[in-house]
């Protein structure tokens, strides 16, 4: 127990170029898992290994990492900022315990940033808030955290205040030790600590009262010498901060410049001094899938063995590896486990320890680790793997769909199954791409997140698996829906022959609208006597079915209920694919009558553009059907937030560098689906 008590699973979390590979590479070299600092900008950042990463510059795939620092083990992951790579944020966050927040101390609070905070909030993780490239022109402190209450609705603890000469950011005021950390060179190793400066003296006084009085609503000690007038020191208020960040009453904030290499230390101590343990977050819940009753594991070695598969990857010279969070017991190679999600045995033929993309071969792991797993043939992104005799089922995770598709192809049609078998390896992996064929085309169809998911697994075809192919022009990834309530019937009967038995479905159905986001709703309302219980199951089928291919598009169909309301049976003929074919009929009838519409996803977008270029900017936008929310001003810069369809926004880069003369950008994110207007729909629809 005291093993696991000082282990720290932690994700850094940001927006795109907040910085968070650039303090994750500080924090492995000043804990000695690195003898070199690497730079994102270089190219030679660990955590970004990949070659596309080093290109761009940005985060692709989530890394995991190990290091240690005080006798305490720390597994970190790194995960991507670009809202296209939303996924690897969603399945970290799944199986961590604490995490990072980096704001940019120049670019504030910005879209992904919101996301990652609202993930994180979804899973109840404590948070440290580290506001970085203080050393930057801009840099506004206290704008940041006013944008932090403003746009995520916090309040965070301040325990750093930033010290400058002139516009140089110098060091950091510690308000928990009431002392100043000064960094005279490159190496945060080497720092003179001095009193608090005068000028900075009544600012730091305020704060630290803030704190008192913040902990002192949480902790009696504090608040019984609070109320006596006694000196309250060091211990107890790292006592009494780590007790409201593990419960989510408040989230402390530090800063910095990472790569300046000032403040990752202080954040590494924090680390250990605040985020939970895997003790510390208690017991896991889950079901027991044989009887639907809940239960629960507690990280402990003396528990029975489970864990939580969150992410898939095929290594190129170990093959299959499985990326799993042990909540319980211990896990040693050669075991035999089972899959609770797809009822199957597994076996544990190799366990490693993750660097990046290097592997560690190591005999076993605890409860708490976070390793990868060689062997695991049928376990898959979000299954539930556990001892054979104590089944459980942890809750899964739940991906957000594709908005855009293109066709891919290759350029010799002799490797046509090379390539949709090396895109079902890639969907294997990200849970967000979609594949399907094109029956009339023979085109194979691949969906994803945004134009650069789709680059970067065009890319990879070509790099990892020697493949050319060509990419279609993006499409948008329309839904269909229904707008009223209708009736529909559905007759498959076919009489049987001296050699075959016949087949007998029919099946009566209502389908109603459902609230935007509700996805599909089933309801059986006719007796046994009508409809025997066994057919059921397969109506229901036929009908989800039914719904991949709607009767406007052939796109899938969204946000519908459905209710059986009548039918007949045969005693004889009757069987699961007549009642299954009925059903998919009797949707298709419903669904003609109910007056379907096209859904599209609408986008929420950030541009950021010069000032003088705004006038020739917001046109191009209202001719692209945007609504702008709000128009915010930004060290010289123009940020404009707001709403536009992405059927509009396709090679939007291009033309916003030719209007801002190339210092424009922008970032999008999908926000919801809404009915295209109907002069639109008629245009795409003849298309």
């Amino acid at each position: 127990m005291d093993e696991i008590k000082k282990i720290r699973n932690i994700g850094i979390i940001a927006h795109i170029d907040a910085g968070k590979t650039t303090t994750t590479e500080r924090l492995l070299f000043y804990t000695g898992k690195t003898y070199k600092i690497g730079e994102v900008d270089e190219g030679t950042a660990v955590m970004d290994w990949m070659d596309q990463e080093k290109e761009r510059g940005i985060t692709i795939f989530a890394a995991a990492t190990t290091c240690y620092w005080k006798n305490y083990r720390i597994n970190i992951i790194d995960t991507p900022g670009h809202v296209d790579f939303t996924v690897e944020v969603e399945r970290a966050l799944r199986v961590l315990d604490g995490a990072i927040t980096i704001f940019c101390g120049v670019g504030g609070v910005q879209p992904q940033s919101e996301t990652v905070w609202r993930q994180s909030s979804k899973y109840n993780i404590p948070r440290l808030i580290y506001i970085n490239k203080m050393d930057r022109t801009g840099a506004d402190f206290f704008r940041v955290i006013k944008e932090i209450d403003q746009k995520l609705h916090v309040s965070p603890l301040i325990l750093h205040l930033p010290v400058f000469s002139g516009d140089d950011f110098q060091g950091i005021v510690d308000i928990v030790k009431g002392k100043t950390i000064f960094y005279p060179s490159e190496d945060e190793r080497v720092v003179i600590e001095k009193e608090i400066p005068e000028n900075i003296r009544e600012e730091f006084i305020n704060h630290r009262n803030i704190l008192i009085e913040k902990t002192a609503d949480i902790d009696e000690k504090i608040m019984k010498k609070y109320l006596d007038g006694e000196d309250i020191n060091t211990s107890d208020l790292k006592y009494a901060i780590r007790k409201g960040t593990l419960g989510c009453k408040f989230f402390p904030l530090f800063c910095g410049a990472s790569l300046r290499n000032k403040g990752t230390l202080l954040l590494l101590d924090a680390i250990v001094d605040y985020l939970p343990s895997p003790v510390d977050r208690g017991q896991i819940e889950g079901i027991n899938p044989l009887n639907g009753e809940r239960t629960g594991r507690f990280p402990s070695e003396e528990e029975k063995l489970s864990m939580y598969a969150f992410k898939v990857y095929n290594e190129p010279h170990k093959g299959r590896m499985v990326y799993t969070r042990v909540y319980s017991g211990i896990l040693k190679r050669g075991y035999s486990v089972y899959n609770w999600t797809r009822n199957c045995k597994e076996r544990i033929m190799k366990i490693f320890e993750v660097h990046a993309d290097r592997y560690y071969e190591k005999e076993e792991a605890i409860a708490g680790d976070i390793v990868a797993i060689a062997g695991l043939k049928k376990s898959y992104t979000g299954d539930t793997i556990a001892d054979k005799d104590n089944p459980i089922l942890f809750e899964k995770l739940e991906f957000p769909e594709p908005v855009i598709y293109v066709s891919i192809e290759p350029k010799t049609q002799s490797e046509q199954d090379k390539v949709y078998g090396a895109l079902l390896k890639i969907a294997e992996e990200d849970p967000t791409i979609k594949i399907k064929v094109d029956e009339e085309t023979g085109q194979t169809i691949l969906m994803g997140m945004g134009e650069l998911h789709i680059e970067v697994i065009a890319e990879r075809l070509r790099r990892e698996y020697k493949l050319n192919v060509r990419v279609g022009k993006p499409e948008v990834a329309y839904r269909e829906t229904i707008t009223i309530v209708a009736k529909g019937e559905g007759k498959f009967i076919k009489k049987g022959t001296e050699k075959d038995r016949g087949h007998y479905g029919h099946v009566v159905l209502m389908v109603e609208p459902l609230p935007r986001g509700e996805k599909f709703a089933f309801e059986n309302l006719v007796g046994e006597s009508k409809i025997p219980a066994q057919f059921i199951t397969p109506i229901e089928e036929g009908i989800y079915e039914a719904m991949e291919c709607g009767v406007l598009l052939g796109v899938p169909v969204v946000d519908v209920k459905v209710k059986l309301i009548d039918g007949s049976y045969h005693p004889v003929d009757s069987n699961e694919i007549a009642y299954k074919i009925a059903a998919s009929m009797a949707f298709m009838d419903a669904c003609r009558k109910a007056v379907p519409v096209i859904l599209e996803p609408i986008m929420k977008i950030e541009l950021s553009v010069p000032e003088e270029f705004l006038g020739e900017t917001l046109a191009d936008f209202n001719i692209r059907n945007g609504k702008i929310e709000q128009i915010k001003t930004h060290s010289g810069f123009k940020i404009v937030d707001g709403y536009v369809p992405l059927r509009n926004i396709f090679g939007y880069a291009t033309v916003l560098r030719s209007l801002t003369q190339g210092r424009g950008s922008y970032i999008i994110e999908p926000l919801y689906y809404e009915v295209v207007p109907e002069t639109e729909m008629k245009k795409i629809i003849s298309r």
